[in-house]
């Protein structure tokens, strides 16, 4: 009789090796959103550091002096609009990797916070659909301006 074997999951249309030339490509820095981030950021005239290794998480972009760490998360890899059944389709390489990075960007969050930092967590759709919004939301934050809209896919954690 052959092994019981978990629920089926998706079926990945690409074969490994074209899967892992796909993932090969993605970066960690310096992604397209980003990048489109940064621009809209320093057209406010904000000044930022880029991947500072300094804060816990290494945050995407830095404003120092105002205590702003700022982090592009890709939907996908950080869980973002992931349904249960969407992910009880995936893999279990898919589904734990996925929920680790949850994990690390709660204690990432966490650590920030203590050390007396604001975090602004961007969806990388938010940007693509909106980069001036969400331009205008950080330079706020950066103010400590907090009250007012928060755009849809934006995360705010204050000390």
């Amino acid at each position: 009789m052959p092994p019981a074997t978990e629920a089926p999951t998706r079926r990945d249309p690409l074969t490994p090796e074209r899967r892992s030339a796909v993932m090969r490509r993605i970066r960690r820095s310096d992604t397209g959103p980003e990048l489109a981030l940064r621009r809209e950021l320093t057209r406010r005239g904000l000044r930022y550091r880029v991947d500072y290794a300094r804060a816990p998480g290494r945050p995407d972009l830095a404003l120092v002096g105002r205590r702003l760490a700022v982090f592009v998360d890709g939907e996908f890899w950080h869980g973002k609009k992931l349904g249960a059944e969407r992910l009880a389709e995936m893999s279990p390489y898919w589904r734990r990797k996925i929920e680790r990075n949850a994990a690390r960007d709660v204690r990432v969050n966490m650590e920030l916070l203590a050390a007396g930092w604001t975090v602004v967590r961007v969806t990388d759709r938010a940007i693509r659909e909106d980069v001036a919004r969400i331009g205008a939301f950080v330079e706020r934050a950066a103010a400590g301006r907090f009250r007012g809209f928060r755009p849809p896919g934006v995360e705010l954690h204050r000390p």
